[in-house]
């Protein structure tokens, strides 16, 4: 083999070998350089990998859900259907709110996609309706994500909506500014508006109408432009006392004069300072105050935003009065870095294991020493790769670092033990250096470059997934390629210095290695006596591994506990607003009482990215997973049976995920959307489908978000009736928008905010239908007062949507749902399916998975191919170096074992065979095949070199090869051990890759060891039969 080695590699040995300086300042640096940029790396959950995702909101206050969703969520959905590389559109509309949502494909750059969205928006703008008091705003940001950073405003002695207009102006608005921040939503804000409560019954006896006063008031108070004086000698402007502040100023204008007597704002109405919507309200705990809830901008670095809004606030802060408090809730980036401090926790664990072992073997303190310094230049330099790449600090990276633990261990012990070899034959040891480098050089490069080529399909992954695993192959290559490096230079140069030969007092017993060795052999005899037997045993291990992975439960990403859980809340759809706000206590109560929650906070009514009142918000902090005693996703089942108690109330509750691949603010981890352009049919076969899957124990939390319940009053107009009068229907939508819409009809303005001036009934009579009857309207033929009565029928109230969803431009209805405690997704994603088939659901609606099921379901399909493409890789690499097409054969037949092990192993600790499970397969086709390259190498250059027969240069082989084998294996092992066995912050997402690394290990040493030889012998037979059809017989046993 060693004649495939180029001549200058044995020129860089001797190189480094003669200059010990240089190669120890080169190495060095190469230190220096991890050492440097390691602070520098940016710290991250997970790598980058959001869909770029723009939320656009759009308001028109007291439209009903029809009406928003048709003349506003339409003309907009119309418009932004023709943006490229848009790869989902949802729109939520409910009583005076559309929500949209719109996501692009992954390599959309955001900035684009928002300019494109407000080309988009001033293109629909002509065909959106004319008294909407802003036009549609967009925001980079996911609002399924859950937030990086909750703050509490609270104040003991302040109004509320003077809190809320400090929150805003000092707070919210310069927070927005920050680099990485992609949205403030002040939840339970009640911005500072006058409020123009109007009298029915007086205004009718004097014959004036809404419309009266809200011209009025339209025509009393502007903020227009005057001009200047322009004179000789200076320039004056003009100013005038044009808007009005004050409620008291506003209630003494002047309406009209009725015989002679001017007839003031005071006389028909109340006019009060009050909130814009006055039906919100937020607590944190049990005290009433204002969150602010702060989302990131996908793609932004979660800490380093964090880092930044808390850098700013205490300047804030210090411009607010005494009286208000502001306090963190809850901050994402603690359980972030405690994760991370785990995984760094792990790196150490595995790196002194790893020591531990090699120090057992070698039984030697300098060999120890050189293994664990190429370790230690190869974990550094790994950083500085990192920096140069742009990579951060996730529990991604950190695992591939981890995990290559054992493989940098890997090349540096067989490098260091063939060396120690050549001690142990007499070498001096410049001589044991360079021969035992020179010899093992060709076998390191094709272990480290055939464990390469496995990584080579995880790179060309497509979607998320292959975002997300993209950092860590690369991470763990360049590792493993570092170490190659440095193995082949340090380490060979370190053994010339310092590497002493071992004593030789025979006379002792033999220790531990060689008593290993001898088993070994006995048991390697038996194995090559019956080598049918063993045949039969890897054919079985292939067959039993290619069953399990049809047969293991398959997940997508395991749920993580990030320490932070998100609920809505859903009440009966035509609740009012009082009955939900002691609905919300109630669950507040239950909540407060759990001994795992830290914090917590609730709103009610439409605030933030919440759009009914029958719809609420939690946002709950459990403490530190050391200081509780369940997981966020056994808190949720430990809570469920409690909340059900509440009458009138359910409260989903789903863990918040690092990452997040849902569009819309979803109920529950998962999502089914049914799409029809038949409404009426969608809304019956979901409420079908919902009930069926309701009475499936895989489920839990399972609802739709139709909400039909919704109390609709109507009114019949009768148009000739009208006419008669000289009314039109615009006559009677305009009085009745004046009276029951929270119209806004003006506004004024100071230096910091715009405040609303709002028109609406008097209290008392804003809630019943029966004010109706008092309502009148003049008629512009005779001048008289009207009754609605004459011209209009009041019918008994019926039911309709509470909001209407639409996905890609067509009704839509949305189910979300969790998985009870040891189901799979993939078991969940086909009784779905199947259930679909046995309710016969037309073919008129069709239904989808979305977010992560959705990745789940794409990944599932692509994952056998991954695995092929990783053998392929693997095979195609190790011909080149053998330059054989059946050598590599007898190297890659050392994986079936190796998958039948990880399969089991997760299935024995009842885990789903998850997306982690599967990078833990294709790492093992790596660190696997190595044992079956070790073999082969030294049994070739045998027969090759040495003339032996196959049976003997197998058998020379494993026996000399044998120790090496053990040690990397534990090595690999002892490298997964800890992800094995982590508890922690985010162990979840690390423990599914160790154990199928730990598993595919054990079983594939325990069965390679033997069935390698013995599948070498059969291939070669086969192979040299054709070859030569008469070969000479060669006895089997040895």
């Amino acid at each position: 083999m060693n004649a495939a080695l180029p001549n200058g590699r044995g020129g860089i040995f001797a190189w480094c070998i003669d200059r010990p300086v240089a190669t120890l300042l080169l190495t060095f640096a190469l230190v220096l350089l991890g050492v440097v940029a390691f602070p520098r790396l940016p710290v991250a959950p997970l790598p980058e990998a959001d869909f770029p995702t723009i939320q656009v909101t759009a308001t028109l206050p007291g439209a009903s859900p029809e009406t928003m969703a048709s003349s506003v969520a339409t003309p907009l959905e119309v418009q932004f259907s023709a943006i490229p590389g848009m790869t989902q559109m949802t729109s939520s509309s409910a009583l005076g709110s559309t929500s949209l949502i719109l996501q692009f494909t992954l390599d959309k750059n955001i900035d684009t996609a928002a300019q494109e969205v407000q080309a988009a928006i001033n293109t629909a703008t002509a065909r959106l309706p004319q008294d909407m008091p802003s036009p549609p705003t967009w925001r980079k940001v996911n609002p399924a994500d859950s937030p990086v950073l909750i703050l509490t405003v609270s104040s003991e002695h302040m109004p509320a909506n003077e809190l809320s207009d400090y929150a805003e102006t000092l707070l919210a608005r310069q927070l927005s500014q920050i680099d990485g921040v992609g949205l403030v939503n002040i939840t339970g804000q009640q911005r500072p508006a006058i409020r123009v409560q109007a009298q029915p019954d007086r205004l009718a006896a004097l014959g004036l109408t809404l419309a009266d006063l809200r011209q009025a008031i339209q025509q009393t108070s502007l903020n227009l432009a005057k001009g200047a004086l322009y004179g000789e000698n200076s320039v004056s402007t003009l100013a005038t006392n044009d808007q009005l502040f004050h409620p008291e100023q506003y209630a003494q204008l002047i309406v009209s004069y009725r015989d002679g007597a001017p007839v003031q704002l005071k006389d028909v109405a109340k006019v009060i300072s009050g909130s814009e919507n006055a039906y919100v309200q937020a607590w944190s705990g049990d005290q009433q105050g204002l969150n602010l809830v702060i989302f990131r901008q996908p793609g932004a670095n979660i800490v380093d935003t964090v880092d930044r809004v808390n850098a700013e606030l205490p300047r804030l802060e210090e411009m607010l009065p005494a009286t208000v408090n502001v306090s963190v809730l809850q901050d994402r980036t603690q359980t972030i870095r405690a994760s991370l401090h785990e995984v760094e926790l792990t790196l150490a664990i595995a790196v002194l294991l790893v020591i531990a072992v090699m120090a057992l073997f070698l039984r030697q303190w300098s060999a120890t020493l050189i293994v664990s310094a190429v370790l230690g230049v190869s974990l550094v330099a790994s950083f500085a790769f990192m920096y140069v790449m742009g990579f951060s600090l996730n529990n991604l990276t950190l695992v591939a670092i981890v995990i290559a633990v054992g493989f940098v261990v890997d090349d540096a012990i067989v490098v260091v033990e063939n060396i120690h070899r050549h001690l142990e034959a007499g070498d001096s040891r410049r001589e044991a250096a360079m021969k035992g480098a020179r010899e093992i050089g060709f076998t390191v490069v094709s272990i480290s470059f055939s464990l390469v080529a496995a990584f080579i399909p995880l790179l060309f992954m497509g979607g998320v997934v292959g975002r997300l695993f993209k950092e860590f192959a690369l991470t763990a290559t360049s590792t493993i390629l570092i170490s190659v490096l440095v193995s082949l230079t340090l380490a060979p140069t370190l053994c010339a210095l310092f590497m002493n030969a071992p004593a030789h007092d025979k006379e002792t017993k033999p220790g531990f290695g060689e008593r290993l060795v001898a088993a070994y052999e006995r048991l390697l005899d038996k194995a090559l006596a019956h080598q049918r037997l063993m045949l039969g045993v890897f054919f079985l291990s292939t067959a039993l591994a290619v069953v399990g992975y049809v047969l293991i439960p398959k997940g997508f990403f395991p749920v993580q506990d990030t320490g932070f859980v998100l609920g809505t809340s859903e009440a009966a759809a035509d609740v009012s607003y009082p009955d939900m706000v002691a609905k919300h206590q109630a669950l507040a109560e239950v909540i407060g009482a759990d001994p795992a929650v830290r914090a917590f906070s609730h709103s009610v009514g439409v605030t933030g990215s919440n759009q009914t009142i029958a719809n609420g918000r939690f946002w709950i902090s459990l403490k530190d997973r050391g200081d509780r005693d369940v997981s966020a996703s056994e808190f949720i089942d430990r809570l469920r049976p409690k909340l059900a108690k509440i009458p009138g109330v359910v409260l989903y509750l789903r863990a918040g995920q690092d990452i997040n691949l849902s569009s819309g603010p979803s109920r529950s981890q998962y999502q089914y959307v049914l799409k029809s352009n038949d409404g009426p049919a969608l809304n019956l076969w979901t409420e079908r489908l919902t009930e069926r899957l309701k009475a499936n124990p895989a489920f839990r939390d399972l609802s739709n978000d139709l909400q039909l319940g919704a109390s609709v009053t109507r009114i019949e107009i009768d148009r000739k009736a009208a006419a008669r009068f000289g009314l039109t229907t615009s006559d009677v939508d305009q009085a009745l928008y004046d009276a029951f819409g929270q119209r806004q009809i003006s506004e004024f303005q100071t230096e910091t905010n715009q405040y609303k001036v709002i028109l609406e009934l008097d209290a008392r009579q804003r809630g019943r239908a029966e004010s109706l009857n008092y309502f009148y309207l003049r008629s512009p033929l005779t001048g008289k007062m009207v009754p609605l009565a004459a011209l209009a029928k009041v019918e008994a109230p019926s039911t309709g949507p509470l909001s209407i969803a639409h996905d890609g431009l067509f009704p839509a209805a949305n189910l979300s749902f969790n998985l009870a405690p040891g189901v799979a997704l993939g078991d969940a994603v086909s009784i779905l399916e199947r259930t679909q088939r046995e309710l016969g659901m037309p073919a008129s609606i069709s239904g989808t998975f979305q977010g992560a099921a959705q990745a789940f379901q794409s990944s599932l399909s692509s994952q056998p191919w991954l695995i092929l493409a990783a053998l392929v890789a693997v095979y195609i690499i190790l011909g080149v170096l053998y330059e054989s097409f059946v050598h590599p054969l007898t190297i890659i037949s050392t994986l079936p074992p190796a998958g039948l092990g990880a399969l089991a192993l997760l299935w024995l600790w009842g885990q789903d065979f998850t997306i982690m499970g599967l990078i833990g397969v294709v790492l093992l086709i790596g660190i696997v095949k190595k044992n079956g390259i070790l073999l082969i190498d030294f049994a070739l250059d045998a027969q090759r070199n040495h003339g032996m027969s196959p049976e003997e240069a197998i058998h020379k082989a494993c026996l000399t090869r044998f120790r090496p084998i053990i040690m990397t294996t534990l090595a690999a092992l002892l490298g997964a051990v800890p992800l094995m066995l982590g508890a922690g912050a985010g162990a979840e997402l690390r423990q599914p890759l160790g154990i199928a690394v730990v598993g595919g290990l054990l079983v594939s040493q325990a069965l390679t060891l033997f069935t390698t030889p013995v599948i070498y012998l059969a291939l070669e037979r086969l192979f040299h039969r054709r070859q030569r059809p008469a070969p000479a017989p060669r006895p089997l046993a040895h």
